[in-house]
């Protein structure tokens, strides 16, 4: 590696961000799509007076309302594991912050929802960037979450969503970024 090389790599920062494709959202969906699919076909079951489940007989339950009720919790349950693994499919909100200290430039992209919106993309001049902000709120709901505060916006926020990052996690990244980019950190 030449001193040119490296100096290009230290001159670049880019975070990957996790979005959807979390192991906590495959577990869910697994167990999701198993429980709906199992409920669907026990209301199909009592409905037709055929087995169509190799460890019960659902052939036994009376269809209204059992019947119904089963097959009315299965068919939900079916969709919201479909929800869960077109959002896998589509990655909604991972993507990447990348500071370019060579360009002058900070990008930040996420990937959306299907439509018009799909791709999220942020760009301003790193100059235009005050200080990394630390969110901190412990209690009930714990929200922890690493920022950005730029000169004429509101604060860009860096750290993924629905999953708090541990103290450590977000003291370390937090202080690289202000490192790397010279700026304070403010919240600690």
């Amino acid at each position: 590696m030449t001193a040119q090389t490296a100096a290009l790599e230290t001159s670049v920062l880019r975070q990957r961000v996790i979005g959807s494709r979390r192991f906590s959202n495959y577990w869910w969906a697994v167990i999701v799509s198993a429980g709906g699919m199992g409920f669907l076909l026990a209301g199909i079951s009592s409905y037709l007076h055929v087995n169509l489940l190799p460890f019960s007989d659902p052939t036994q339950l009376i269809f209204i309302p059992q019947g119904v009720a089963m097959g009315f919790y299965g068919l939900a349950a079916t969709l919201f594991s479909l929800y869960l693994w077109l959002t896998i499919s589509w990655d909604v909100g991972g993507g990447y912050n990348e500071f370019d200290k060579n360009t002058g430039q900070m990008k930040i992209f996420r990937w959306g929802f299907p439509g018009k919106n799909r791709q999220i993309e942020l760009t301003c001049k790193l100059e235009d960037v005050q200080a990394v902000k630390v969110d901190l709120r412990e209690g009930l709901n714990p929200k922890r979450t690493l920022s950005l505060r730029v000169k004429g916006r509101r604060d860009v926020p860096l750290t993924r969503v629905g999953q708090p990052l541990s103290l450590a996690q977000l003291e370390n990244e937090g202080a690289e970024l202000a490192r790397f980019l010279s700026i304070p950190l403010e919240g600690l």
